[in-house]
């Protein structure tokens, strides 16, 4: 199959709402860290502590999902400027690494929402009991 410049220009609107979307959890999992520091600060409960963790290392999970996805982006941008100079080989070469880092960065996103459903389902136990 050739190359041509149309398919890297494909993952810019994908890697663009991916990027939307880590923004938006990072944002919200940021503002809920803020609130749950005050109430640790507050109370110095230890299950307020555990929660902080838990979400600091979701956040550790985002910043690398967003660095993936600019490295994803950055690369489909070399590769429709190859193409662009007639350097195929190197073309098909970093495409190849720029879907391979925007597969990372969904794996990476599925580990996260993982461990985002884990501790909705550890907060409605503890309700239950």
């Amino acid at each position: 199959m050739e190359l041509t410049l149309s398919i890297p220009a494909l993952l810019f609107p994908a890697i663009s709402l991916s990027m939307l979307a880590y923004n938006a959890r990072y944002l919200a999992i940021a503002a809920l860290i803020r609130q749950l520091h005050a109430e640790f600060k507050a109370t110095g409960s230890a299950r307020i502590g555990i929660q902080v963790k838990q979400l600091q290392r979701r956040l550790q999970i985002i910043k690398n999902m967003q660095a993936v996805a600019i490295i994803s982006f950055l690369l489909s941008a070399i590769t429709m400027f190859l193409i662009y100079v007639e350097l195929t080989f190197w073309a098909n070469m970093i495409f190849g690494g720029s879907l391979l880092a925007l597969m990372i960065s969904l794996v990476l996103s599925l580990i996260e929402v993982q461990l985002s459903t884990q501790s909705l389902s550890t907060q409605l136990t503890d309700m239950e009991g």
